[in-house]
Order: structure tokens, then sequence, then C-alpha cells
């Protein structure tokens, strides 16, 4: 058998519908987790909120935040699979008919950087990205929405041999600068290493881990951990309105590269946005989160 063009166009879409209405199960754990955590009594008054909200939409089926953002997906193909069609097709012919009869409407976010004109299509829109499984017989994609709060905040610098301190010092500054217009308690991904586009692309992936699952990294765990500590020592709080629980967590990928040490850092906001199916060759569907 074969993944056909209409089951792809059907379940891709179905996957950004599903990820604005939803909050994930591991994320609203770590937001009931703050709550008790946080000392600031305005503070857990806004996660509760946060948590409200999360229940709300999802009981009656609507956004739970009004900036849809525009759909991004990481298509992982197994070298085993077969497809019927286009595959790019297929998802961005979803993501049009979704456009047209999704309730409630959404917002025409999709911008043309060269006019700033807005609409609900656009070049390369929706954004998808892809690797490779080798010895997969299934296909595993990943759709994690890309608002203007999260979006507009992640950055990118290239260092020569840099220390980790140094390292950790731009990450902190990054979410400094940020502060609390990326919609916290963030989740930031961090990409160390590489090329100036793989180091982005650790980083967006970085944000796809669930929040408890450790990094089997040790070095990269005690990163975390320093950082983790040191962003939510910045005050900003939920939603800016202070306390401890600036992030949820960090999460660091690396990969090799040469002496010159590209370090990205990306967000995404309270919601942490992400859904993520399996579609095996014979059709079968499953869904992880």
């Amino acid at each position: 058998m074969a993944i056909s063009y209409d089951q792809l166009k059907a379940v891709t879409a179905q996957m950004y519908d599903r990820s604005l209405r939803r909050v994930p199960e591991d994320a609203k754990r770590a937001l009931g987790a703050a709550h008790t955590r946080e000392r600031s009594e305005v503070a857990r008054n806004t996660l509760i909120i946060m948590l409200k909200s999360a229940e709300a939409a999802e009981s009656r089926n609507q956004f739970v935040c009004s900036d849809a953002g525009f759909p991004a997906y990481l298509v992982r193909i197994g070298s085993k699979v077969t497809f019927e069609g286009s595959v790019k097709k297929a998802i961005r012919d979803g993501f049009k008919e979704l456009t047209g009869a999704i309730d409630p409407p959404l917002l025409q976010h999709i911008t043309n950087p060269l006019t700033l004109e807005r609409s609900y299509e656009g070049k390369d829109m929706p954004i998808i990205t892809f690797d490779v499984i080798d010895d997969a017989d299934y296909i595993d994609i990943t759709c994690s929405p890309k608002a203007l709060g999260s979006g507009r905040w992640a950055a990118l610098e290239i260092f020569t041999f840099p220390s980790l301190e140094t390292i950790e010092k731009f990450i902190l500054d990054t979410v400094i600068r940020a502060g609390s217009q990326a919609c916290p308690p963030v989740v930031i991904g961090v990409g160390i290493g590489g090329s100036f586009d793989y180091a982005a692309k650790m980083a967006k992936e970085a944000t796809f881990r669930r929040i408890d699952e450790g990094n089997s990294e040790p070095i990269l765990a005690a990163m975390e951990e320093r950082l983790l500590k040191a962003i939510n020592s910045t005050g900003f709080g939920p939603m800016g309105t202070g306390g401890d629980t600036t992030a949820m967590a960090v999460h660091i990928n690396y990969a090799a590269g040469h002496g010159f040490t590209p370090v990205a850092v990306c967000f995404n906001c309270w919601i942490d946005r992400r859904t993520r199916v399996f579609i095996s060759n014979d059709g079968e569907v499953t869904t992880i989160e």
C-alpha cells in the first residue's frame, strides 16, 4: 500500500486545527506544577486562568488563542514509505481547504514580507521541513503553528570557539530581551553547533520535546537546569504578571561543527502548540499528541 494524497491532506489539516484548540497534556501538567511552586499570588491566579482557558477551549471546541499563527510542519519520512500523489501539495491543499471551512474563522495571519499584504495564502505556506528515518515504514509528522508572540523573539548568533558560559549568556540575554512578549511561561528551544540553518532547525525541533522528558546528554541536562533556574529568576512571570514562572522548560540540541559555532534560540508560548501523528504505509494513523 501507499500513503495517499487524500489521507495526507486530511490528516495534516486536522493536525493544525487540533493544535489551535488544545494544550498538550504535558504542558498542562507543567502549568499545574508551576502553580503549586509559585510564590506570587498574582502569578498563581494567572496560571489558574491559563488552565481554565485550556479546559474551556477543549470542552467547547474553541481556539485557545485568537492568534492562530501560521502552520509549520516537520515531516520525517521513513525510507520504506511510498506515496500516491504529491506530498507538499497535499499538505498545502489541506491548509487551503481548512481556511475556507474552519469554525471559528481564522484571522488572515499569512503575511507577504515584501508588501505586508495579509491573506490566507502565501509563498511556501505552510512551511514544511523534511527529514528521513532509516528503515521505517511510516511517516512522523509534527505540526507546530508559529504565532507573533513566540515567533518574533527568536534569535541566532555565530560565535568562534565559545565557552559554555558565553553560550548560556547569549541564551539568557535573548530571553531577557523577549521579556513577557513571548507569552510566558514559555518553552525555550536551543540549537548549538552545526551550520547557520541547522542550528535553527535544531532549536525548533528542541521545542517539540515533551516537557517531562529529560536530556540524555549530561552536559546539556546540566545547562538546561542552570538556564531554567536563571530564567525563572528574572521575575517576568506568567504573561508578565511577575513571579517565579517565566519558563516551563529549556530544551537544547547540539551538533558538531567547525570553529564557528551558531547558537539559535526560539520560543513556544504557554500553549506549547504541537500535534504529532504517525501514518504507516498501510494507512493506519496513530495520534501521539
